[in-house]
């Protein structure tokens, strides 16, 4: 018996080293090579931080592309999902209202073609990211909006996405903070 628990307690402050100091000093390394060092990739415009490229951000305005809507309101201290079901009567009214309002901002575009990532939050609240059909259905908006020919704003969506990871990693992706400094960038 002495000696079970010995060996347990020997194992547990390996353990405690280990997940507790080691790892976390690891992750710290690496995390100082990525962009940012580790603090998250800074956006800047102009010499001012404008936003984060990691965290979603808030746009309303009909000359910029609208993000995934957030369950946190875009606040990176309140990150969290809805946790409402698919048959939450609440929570299909909030998809609702939020389509309808897509619809209003976007009258080219018809209820089936608006993909699920404009009108329903993402897990964490705060994703940065559309595809490249989130973004592309915006463009005839936009381009109206700022006048600029649609085939210009086509290719800065183009220029802006993400390709998956060695062509098999993850989904493409376009970040809308960076799309919309660019966009603006554009003129």
């Amino acid at each position: 018996m002495k000696k079970y628990i010995g060996t347990s307690l020997k194992l547990t402050l390996v353990f405690i080293v280990l997940c507790s100091l080691l790892y976390p000093l690891l992750v710290m390394l690496i995390a100082k090579f990525a962009p940012g060092g580790g603090k998250g990739e800074t956006l800047m415009v102009k010499g001012k931080v404008v936003g984060y490229a990691n965290v979603g951000q808030k746009f309303t305005a009909d000359k910029y592309f609208l993000g995934r809507p957030s369950a946190a309101d875009y606040n990176a201290a309140n990150s969290s999902g809805s946790n409402k079901g698919a048959k939450d009567s609440a929570y299909l009214k909030q998809v609702s209202d939020r389509i309808d309002s897509f619809l209003v901002h976007n009258p080219a575009v018809k209820k089936e073609q608006i993909p699920a990532e404009l009108v329903t939050a993402s897990a964490s609240g705060l994703d940065p990211d559309l595809s490249p059909e989130g973004a592309s259905i915006q463009i005839k908006r936009i381009a109206a909006v700022r006048k600029i020919d649609e085939s210009k704003i086509a290719n800065l969506v183009e220029q802006q996405t993400v390709k998956p990871l060695l062509g098999l990693f993850g989904p493409p992706k376009v970040n809308v903070l960076k799309l919309n400094i660019a966009l603006d960038q554009l003129q």
